[in-house]
């Protein structure tokens, strides 16, 4: 499933050009300050400027190279007794009943970095959290990852820029790697799903957190549940790492209310006001339920990350402690059983 925005119910701001000033751009202006909707849209094209977003294609690229790194390293011609397009040499794929996904070993994944939580714990391998994301288990995975990533992360990063969207992706990336390390403790997981649950984390967050400079945001807020509901609910398939999703959209969630906060529309429309206007009551940059959830996101990110580092590296197994919890990522039926073989390779899938 690939998330995306629908064109009629687009969730930012329509940034029109600004109008001139005098003769029709006056009329213009005066029609835009009855519209409050369409004057924040013309004040919003002057305070923000559009990024160029290079970072998201950076993050493409470096997926890429990695999954090529892997394949050379894999060398299935030479390590499995028969391949799959063999005419690929060093990099044609494991046999499609190993893996389906086209693509390497679970040992080769497992040795370029795939997250192990028993090496994590056991080994002092903690690198192994960040490593895993650039990771996939085959073609069709990388695929499906790189395609969501391109049309969920360039958008954002067209408009909040690649510091707080590199920061949004990398540090969801981290909650999705650490709430799958508590659980899956007999299985090797790779993928940058969680990061990319992490970026429609952020996305609601912010529609949450800016919900008064939006039109049609009732709409907007709806199809984004549902997009975010269909996914969540693919994860419960088996082979598919559910709790790196999870993880990385509750980090993204919180993530969304201190990275991409928005001024209220009074502030703006102060700040761009002619110089002779003088407001008899500034109004602050922020409103007083944008600072709360700020403060409140802040801590349950810092006391949420703490708390799973200290569980995780004191070597505890969150399913002793949740015997239900294991469903939120497989649920067995008469048609798939889920799999816990501990040579076995779970994909964050998207």
């Amino acid at each position: 499933m690939q998330p995306r925005r629908g064109n009629n119910n687009t969730i930012h701001p329509v940034l029109g050009p600004t109008p001139p000033g005098g003769g029709a751009g006056s009329s213009a202006s005066s029609s835009a300050s009855n519209n409050p909707a369409a004057l924040y849209s013309e004040l919003v094209a002057k305070h923000y400027r559009k990024w160029f977003p290079w970072l998201i294609p950076v993050f493409v690229v470096i997926n890429v190279a990695m999954f090529l790194i892997t394949m050379y390293i894999n060398d299935c011609t030479n390590n499995s007794v028969s391949c799959f397009a063999g005419f690929l040499g060093r990099f044609s794929f494991q046999p499609l009943k190993e893996n389906p996904l086209l693509g390497p070993s679970s040992t080769t994944l497992e040795k370029m970095g795939a997250l192990d939580a028993n090496k994590v714990v056991h080994e002092h391998q903690g690198w192994r959290l960040v490593t895993c994301m650039w990771l996939h288990g085959g073609i069709l995975h990388l695929l499906a990852n790189m395609l969501s990533l391109v049309v969920i992360g360039i958008r954002l990063e067209q408009e909040f820029g690649f510091v707080r969207i590199g920061l949004l992706y990398v540090i969801s990336g981290l909650g999705g790697s650490l709430l799958s390390a508590l659980f899956l403790r007999s299985n090797i997981s790779v993928g940058a799903s969680g990061a990319l649950f992490g970026l429609l984390g952020g996305m609601l967050s912010e529609l949450i957190t800016n919900w008064s400079i939006y039109a049609n945001k009732v709409v907007s807020f709806i199809t984004l549940v549902v997009i975010i509901a269909i996914n969540l609910a693919m994860g419960l398939l088996p082979h598919v790492d559910n709790f790196a999703h999870i993880g990385g959209f509750l980090s993204g969630f919180f993530l969304g209310f201190v990275f991409l906060i928005r001024p209220q529309f009074g502030w703006v429309n102060q700040r761009y006001a002619g110089q002779g206007h003088s407001p008899s009551s500034p109004k602050p940059k922020f409103k007083t339920y944008q600072c709360v959830l700020w403060v409140i996101s802040l801590i349950i990110l810092i006391v949420g990350f703490t708390f799973a580092l200290v569980m995780l590296f004191r070597g505890v197994n969150l399913n002793e402690h949740c015997s239900w919890c294991h469903y939120m990522s497989c649920v067995p039926t008469s048609k798939w059983s889920c799999n816990s073989q501990p040579a076995s390779c779970v994909v964050s899938n998207h």
